[in-house]
């Protein structure tokens, strides 16, 4: 009996030891810490080594070696050059250019004249003639008559031969011409004011164009010019007229497009007054004759410029083959503005000479300058012995 009780406490005390092993079994593995994470660089524990050895050299990953990139060349952007400045053609050879073109073109009335009064025996029918080629080559009815008299009276009393009806022929044509007229453009002004050039005249017959040529004839003589681009109505006239600004380096006075032609015309001289230049040439809109109320707007564009400046000279451009109709043109404007210069545009073509006669005479003012091509230098001073000259071929 009481060995079985031995046994049983035995057995009891193993079953407890058991559970008590296998209890701290458990316990120590949930306590068990979490290997490190390893970083992105491995450290590597190396055994001690000897300190007599000699070192052991490690041994380093290949380079790596880079393709090698051109550089792309450098790319100069340069600044754009500013146009060059133009300088107009020389007077004396331009002169000489257009004398010939002149005599090129106009020689039909001389050597027509020139026939007639060659004839042997001139009668009433040779005088009426040479009457009908004057008219045809619109020198106007009086100035027509004048001539026909006075070559009448000189070959009669002088008994001239043919050899001399040339030289006679000559003399009477250059007297209607009226070589004593003031040729001269008044371009300066005075007490310290610019010279103020109004430039009218039709659409169509060179008005934007003369003015850019005069102001390149003037800054050729080392003058300071200011553009009025006052021809508001027409954005292209605006445009060409900048484009002749930047040709010869002047400057030019613009609004916008509708704007009023007066307040642009007052700018350009006040800018010309401020800045102390030497001329302003303004130009104006094509008035046509037959608007009253256009060409009264161009009275009013003279008198604000002249609340800054006189206007030292009015210059008309007509177009030279427009004949009597040009006639017509003239009486209105010098009406309006009073003129006080002519401009003969296209004089190289089919214009008839006479009407150099015929505005003289109609406005009592001279041609000042002839237009003999579409060329930069194809303007010119007007030369009554020249013209003469081309005239009899």
């Amino acid at each position: 009996m009481e060995s079985l009780a031995l046994v049983i406490l035995l057995v009891a005390v193993v079953g407890v030891a058991l559970v008590v092993t296998v209890a701290g079994l458990l316990v120590s593995g949930r306590r068990k810490p979490k290997p490190l994470p390893r970083t992105h660089t491995d450290v590597i524990a190396t055994p001690p080594t000897d300190p007599d050895a000699p070192p052991v050299e490690l041994s380093s990953p290949p380079a790596t070696i880079e393709p090698e990139v051109e550089a792309e060349p450098a790319v100069i952007v340069e600044e754009p050059e500013l146009p060059a400045l133009e300088r107009p053609e020389g007077t004396a050879s331009r002169l000489v250019r257009l004398r010939q073109r002149l005599a090129g073109s106009q020689g039909g009335l001389g050597r027509g004249l020139l026939a007639l009064l060659s004839r042997d025996r001139i009668d009433e029918d040779t005088w009426e003639s040479i009457e009908d080629t004057l008219l045809t080559a619109d020198v106007g009815v009086v100035p027509t008559q004048e001539l026909v008299e006075r070559l009448r009276t000189r070959m009669r009393v002088e008994g001239l031969s043919a050899a001399e009806t040339r030289t006679i022929l000559r003399e009477e044509l250059l007297t209607l011409v009226d070589p004593d007229m003031d040729r001269r453009l008044q371009v300066s002004g005075e007490d310290g004011k610019p010279g103020v050039v109004l430039v009218v005249g039709v659409n169509g017959a060179g008005k934007t164009t003369t003015v850019g040529k005069i102001s390149r004839i003037l800054v050729a003589e080392e003058r300071s010019v200011v553009l009025g681009a006052a021809d508001t109505f027409r954005a292209a006239a605006v445009e060409q007229l900048a484009t002749w600004g930047e040709r010869v380096g002047v400057e030019v006075v613009r609004g916008p497009e509708g704007t009023d032609p007066a307040s642009v015309a007052f700018d350009a001289v006040k800018e010309g007054v401020d800045r102390g230049v030497d001329t302003v040439i303004v130009d104006t809109a094509g008035r046509l004759q037959n608007k009253a109320g256009l060409m009264d707007e161009l009275g009013k564009v003279k008198r604000v410029i002249e609340k800054q400046a006189p206007v030292t000279e009015v210059l008309l451009v007509l177009d030279a083959t427009t004949g009597q109709n040009g006639m017509i043109q003239a009486r209105v404007f010098s009406e309006v503005v009073d003129v006080t210069g002519i401009v003969l545009t296209k004089l190289d073509g089919s214009a008839k000479g006479g009407i150099v006669v015929a505005v003289q005479r109609e406005l009592g003012v001279p041609v000042k300058l002839v237009g003999l091509g579409e060329g930069a230098d194809d303007l010119a001073p007007f030369d009554p012995g020249a013209f003469v000259d081309a005239l009899l071929g």
